[in-house]
């Protein structure tokens, strides 16, 4: 792709986007090869205007922090395995920031994973989900239960009792309280 023809692929992709003009700046600023990887990474999965906006602003944040060029960092593996690979838009999409946010915020990813690991370990029915703030942005922990009859409200309320302290743990992780 010429330098041209890039040009006028992102103008157009930034314009149905209604991207905002400094994002747009920022973006043809950048040298060829990166805009060309940003510009493959968005069509590719279809990211939504506020999307670019983030995409834009942690891999610029990445790039800075590691002294690497945003098409080398778009090269990874984790990346492109998620711009490459099939399934919906947005899933991918969102997988695509969150593994950005991993990247931009090593710390944070890796208390996620071990979240993850804790709930993982009280091995909850399927019916009962627990779900972690995104980006550990407060110490609410949501348990969602998901039930057909009073009989199996009763059976997951009962399970609950029994896995109280893990789910008390979380809680005390989340807000704090406890090493992570």
């Amino acid at each position: 792709m010429t330098t041209l023809e890039a040009e006028q692929a992102i103008r157009a992709l930034a314009s149905a986007r209604q991207l905002q003009d400094p994002y747009l700046k920022r973006w043809l600023a950048r040298e060829q090869a990166e805009r060309v990887a940003i510009l493959e990474a968005a069509r590719k999965l279809r990211l939504r205007t506020g999307q670019l906006a983030v995409a834009l602003d942690l891999l610029e944040e990445i790039a800075v922090r590691e002294g690497a060029g945003i098409d080398s960092i778009l090269s990874r593996e984790s990346l492109q395995r998620l711009i490459q690979s099939e399934g919906p838009a947005p899933a991918r999409a969102s997988a695509f920031l969150a593994e950005l946010r991993a990247i931009r915020f090593p710390r944070l990813g890796a208390t996620i994973r071990r979240l993850d690991k804790e709930i993982s370990a009280l091995a909850l029915p399927s019916a009962v989900n627990v779900v972690l703030p995104k980006d550990l942005n407060s110490d609410e922990l949501v348990i969602r239960i998901s039930v057909r009859s009073a009989d199996e409200l009763d059976w997951l309320m009962n399970v609950l009792a029994e896995k109280r302290e893990g789910l008390a743990r979380l809680v005390r992780m989340l807000g704090g309280d406890d090493d992570l």
